[in-house]
């Protein structure tokens, strides 16, 4: 009995921590918030909750956090099946011009385990995630089109079997188009320059996706998105596609709660992935 609580009390610790984190930023945030009353009624604008960006950008001077609290991706092979854990993984903004955000993302406990149904043997593997810092600048807007232009960097801080050990980086072009009866496409395109597989060198992996998003009522939005990305690595081009939808909520206009669910169509990609997060601006 012991030995369960205590690893029930191990696997809570990490997510315990990061929501009292949290509430200890939005506390002295409302001690220390001196930013116009007018921008605060603004509502939130997020990259979160499906794998698309959006072109809007956190407001100049103001921060802002995305987490996940809980995420679990499960990847279904003939002979494994391997379930990662996300008990947070938090990206931070900061608003450094009208038009322009910084960010940066780490997850600090990412938990792999992996099961081989032929022999039932069984590896676990834990730690904390890469680095990835993003710049995003809206570089045209109109009443219809806004388009966005986010290059990034991947700083290797994983250990081996969590990361790959290699800088990496690209940049995403996400475009939002405004449509009649208020429906909202986002596309995304993205190229990556990735590490290859045999060490040395790089090679370019492609990223595609469509959005499209609608309100139900003044508070909730739900979102339908195909995805899609070919790793063209010298061993082999790898493709993976899936199909996601999510939901979002706005408490307050700088609260957003949200949930969502993203299912593999082949088998280079894994078979499902669940979540649930937030976002708050300070």
């Amino acid at each position: 009995m012991k030995q369960k609580l205590f690893r029930m009390r191990e696997a809570c610790a990490p997510l315990l921590a990061t929501l009292l984190a949290t509430a200890g930023l939005m506390a002295l945030s409302a001690q220390a918030r001196a930013a116009d009353s007018d921008t605060q009624q603004i509502p939130i604008c997020t990259d979160r909750p499906t794998k698309a960006n959006v072109p809007c950008t956190v407001p100049k001077g103001q921060w802002q956090l995305e987490t996940d609290v809980g995420n679990q991706i499960v990847d279904r092979q003939p002979v494994t099946r391997t379930e990662t854990l996300y008990f947070t993984n938090p990206t931070i903004k900061y608003g450094i011009g009208t038009r322009t955000d910084l960010q940066l993302n780490w997850a600090p406990d990412i938990r792999i385990r992996t099961n081989d149904r032929a022999t039932d043997e069984r590896h676990s593997l834990s730690g904390g995630g890469d680095v990835y810092v993003r710049l995003k600048t809206r570089v045209f807007e109109n009443d219809r089109v806004s388009i966005a232009a986010i290059p990034f960097v991947k700083a290797p801080t994983a250990r081996t079997g969590i990361g790959n050990g290699m800088w990496e980086g690209g940049v995403a072009l996400p475009v939002g188009i405004t449509l009649p009866s208020s429906f909202t496409l986002t596309l995304g395109p993205e190229v990556d320059a990735l590490a290859n597989s045999g060490g040395n060198g790089r090679h370019a992996a492609v990223v595609n996706l469509a959005n499209l998003s609608h309100p139900l009522g003044s508070r909730t939005t739900f979102y339908v998105e195909m995805w899609s990305m070919s790793n063209r690595d010298p061993s082999g081009t790898v493709k993976q596609s899936s199909a996601d939808i999510a939901v979002t909520w706005l408490a307050t206009p700088t609260l957003q709660l949200d949930a969502g669910a993203n299912f593999g169509l082949n088998d280079a990609t894994p078979h499902s992935q669940v979540y649930v997060g937030l976002s708050r601006r300070f």
